[in-house]
């Protein structure tokens, strides 16, 4: 993705990141989004469809709503909107985008049970594991075999034996690998394990609900403190007057109106 997809995306993430904060079953998003790349992928004027930068957002959020609807989950369907209505640069990026949330749905559910360590890891060796053995690695790579055979080759050797995200995301990469070597695909499912299992989660405790922008430059503002990357999730809370009460673990950022109005308070007492 150039700038301007790669912009996109991380606003869509957002979208995503508060549908999963308002309690949606991650994995089930997850395998949904990867539904609807297959979807994309199969469709150039589907693609083109919902990528036409000529068209309103309210058009291509109904085209959406007709594809999609009723099919997917609103959390899900939400997210494929928010797809709809972001410029990209190319419409493969549009499908390319479906794909790298839908893995980041599925580890998201992982971290919250306690298991992205270990889907990280488990992935890791698994990759290994076919790189090392010419013959699994061929059938892997043999164009005469279904996407629906290899993912069934893969569930027989992960089944029971890993966590259910790893086995998802294993047979995933091996039903659609989306034009790449299977062990790449799995190299990008480990890269994004680590990348969220490094980075920090902030609540941020607002009045009102914050918008898009809002919410990406609080992202940027953490993420400057911390030197990680900072997930945000927005609650809203009306008793707080006025800007914003960010948590970040144990620590409090609070910079809300009624902070600063208990501050005056003190120091006019004092």
């Amino acid at each position: 993705m150039d700038g301007s997809s790669r912009a996109s995306y991380v606003a869509v993430r957002g979208t995503l990141r508060e549908q999963l904060s308002d309690g949606a079953d991650a994995g089930a998003v997850g395998e949904q989004l990867f539904a609807v790349t297959s979807v994309l992928d199969s469709s150039a004027s589907l693609r083109r469809a919902l990528a036409d930068p000529s068209a309103t957002d309210d058009a291509k959020a109904g085209l959406a709503d007709r594809l999609f609807g009723g099919k997917v989950g609103d959390q899900t369907l939400a997210v494929v909107r928010a797809l709809a209505n972001k410029r990209w640069a190319a419409e493969r990026d549009l499908a390319d985008a479906a794909d790298g949330l839908a893995v980041e749905a599925v580890l998201t559910g992982a971290d919250r049970a306690g298991r992205i360590d270990q889907v990280e890891d488990e992935l890791f060796r698994f990759e290994r594991i076919v790189a090392g053995n010419p013959e699994l690695r061929d059938a892997m790579t043999d164009s005469q075999r279904s996407g629906e055979d290899k993912g069934g080759l893969v569930r027989t050797l992960l089944d029971g034996k890993v966590a259910p995200e790893t086995e998802l995301l294993a047979r995933q990469a091996a039903d659609h690998p989306r034009g790449r070597r299977y062990e790449r695909v799995l190299d990008s499912y480990v890269a994004t394990a680590a990348r969220l299992r490094e980075q920090l989660t902030a609540t941020a405790f607002v009045a009102h609900p914050l918008d898009e922008d809002h919410r990406e430059r609080l992202a940027r503002a953490l993420t400057q403190i911390y030197r990680r990357e900072v997930q945000v999730n927005v609650i809203v809370d009306p008793q707080v007057v006025g800007g914003v009460r960010v948590q970040v673990g144990d620590e409090v950022i609070d910079g809300s109106l009624a902070n600063r109005l208990d501050e005056a308070r003190r120091l006019m007492s004092s």
